[in-house]
């Protein structure tokens, strides 16, 4: 590992891969450090592998919006990694959802989102004392390896330095000069003119980086693997817009992922200044499975998920800013450091979220003329 770089990416997920994509147009020397043996191995594969086109935010119109232009963008460049074979199946309560049907297809009308009465066989696998339309729709899942494989052979080819299995312990940024980080208890020492965080639920938990302003909840999550019974296959639903769940297909394993509003958060927490755990403690303590609450509830309103078999559960950390709770929104951070405006700390909100990202990215490069 060189001692110097003109730009460090501190995390080796979906949004630091992309973001030293995005810099090696601009700057020589990149370098991308990851502590774990393997990019996108944490919240960027333990999720529901959405690519989402903006009906999971009627509540948000901006996030909406933000949704569908991005699931464009995404699909575009990472055509080879995501699965669009399935149908996309929005169901809408008729108990405890936020939105009503007339609300949800005024919405999707208002964004432009492909929408259309599910057909008669759709719509019969529904209990109709629970729901009271089920609509098809256009959306995408994502397969987590194949962006992993496909990420490795573009850093490989933007010349890009990955230092996989480096820890950053400590980062110390002055007004002026360079930028020093420390790898590790070993106390190894580089210095960087840029360097961007992207450890998402671990944003503020680096030494010498300073987060404050941005406001984080996290979650303990977990994502059930599935085998759908044949009806389901080749379908993704989701009902909503509440405390409801989705089952959808999830690439990267060759199933489907099943999730519940209610039961797929097993703890949350907020950094507000008082004593909290670790994500990494929270992610490393034993975890019972909600798999049959979640099948409980989720079979009054699709029964034939009864017939499902459960493979396994998937956890780890989800985390947002505090301030999209109320909305649903998923808006992103991207917080400079206020010793100095070069070292960067970024939370995207959702997968595409990358795009609004890059934008920022791209204007600074193009106002210091990089």
């Amino acid at each position: 590992m060189t001692s110097h770089s003109d730009a460090l990416i501190i995390g080796g997920g979906f949004y630091g891969c992309v973001i030293a994509l995005a810099l090696s147009r601009h700057l020589r020397h990149v370098t991308l450090v990851e502590r774990e043996p393997e990019l996108l191995t944490r919240a960027s594969l333990v999720n529901q592998a959405r690519v989402h086109t903006g009906y999971h935010y009627p509540r948000n119109l901006q996030t909406a919006a933000s949704s569908g232009e991005n699931q464009l963008l995404f699909a575009e460049i990472f055509k080879d990694c995501v699965d669009d074979s399935f149908t996309a199946i929005y169901a809408i309560a008729r108990g405890l959802s936020k939105v009503t049907p007339s609300y949800f297809e005024r919405f999707c009308r208002q964004l432009r989102l492909p929408l259309k009465p599910a057909a008669d066989d759709v719509r019969a696998l529904f209990a109709p004392r629970l729901i009271s339309a089920v609509y098809e729709c256009r959306e995408f899942a994502f397969d987590a390896l194949a962006l992993r494989h496909f990420l490795r052979d573009r850093l490989a080819h933007a010349g890009i330095e990955l230092c996989l299995g480096h820890e950053v312990a400590e980062v110390e940024a002055r007004e002026t000069g360079p930028i020093r980080i420390r790898l590790g208890a070993g106390g190894t020492e580089r210095t960087a003119n840029r360097v961007y965080n992207t450890t998402y639920a671990n944003l503020g938990r680096i030494g010498g980086i300073d987060c404050q302003g941005v406001r984080l909840r996290h979650q303990l999550t977990e994502v059930c693997l599935v085998t759908p019974p044949a009806p389901l296959q080749g379908l993704g639903v989701t009902v909503m817009d509440g405390p409801f769940f989705s089952i959808m297909p999830f690439p990267a394993a060759h199933c489907h992922s099943f999730t519940h509003v209610r039961y797929t958060p097993h703890v949350t927490w907020a950094e507000d200044g008082a004593p909290a755990p670790t994500p990494d403690a929270v992610r490393a303590r034993a975890h019972e499975s909600r798999f049959p609450w979640m099948l409980a509830d989720g079979a009054r309103y699709l029964p034939i998920l009864e017939e499902i078999r459960y493979k396994k559960s998937l956890f780890d950390i989800k985390t947002t800013l505090t301030d999209s709770i109320s909305d649903d929104g998923r808006p992103i951070a991207y917080h400079r450091d206020a010793r100095n405006p070069n070292l960067v700390s970024i939370l995207g909100g959702k997968i595409d979220n990358i795009f609004d990202v890059l934008n920022v990215i791209e204007s600074d490069m193009v106002r210091e003329a990089v």
